[in-house]
């Protein structure tokens, strides 16, 4: 999947902008990449488009985070400026088209490594 079809993607299941849900999908897997392993982090950028491989690079550090899926909504929502409520629906849109645009086993560690919350979060309609 290209990134311009991401960016749409989660624009369709949102209902934002185009530029909304492009600056939504970076803000979103720049605050996951802080969750993950390092590892975790090169194997999700190996399966993204070049533009979205950086936003899990600038996430990414040498210590894992350990945060739940409501502080992700705040930091989100904090940075670009949305509504709790915006942000939790975009995080979701995000989770879903990752699901489709990685493969299965891609998204089954990337769901191992985040949790249960998150996990529940994938599953709901965004």
């Amino acid at each position: 999947m290209e990134e311009k079809e991401f960016f749409l993607a989660v624009s369709e299941r949102t209902g934002l902008t185009r530029q909304e849900a492009a600056d939504l999908t970076r803000a979103t897997l720049e605050t996951l990449a802080h969750r993950l392993s390092a590892g975790e982090a090169r194997d999700l950028a190996l399966e993204l488009p070049d533009g979205l491989k950086e936003s899990v690079r600038r996430g990414t550090t040498d210590h894992v985070e350990r945060f739940d899926y409501y502080e992700t909504v705040r930091r989100v929502a904090e940075r670009n400026m949305l509504k709790e409520e915006e942000a939790d629906r975009g995080i979701r849109a995000v989770l879903a088209v990752l699901r489709d645009a990685i493969s299965e086993t891609g998204f089954h560690h990337l769901m191992s490594q985040l949790g249960a919350d998150f996990s529940q979060a994938a599953e709901s309609p965004a």
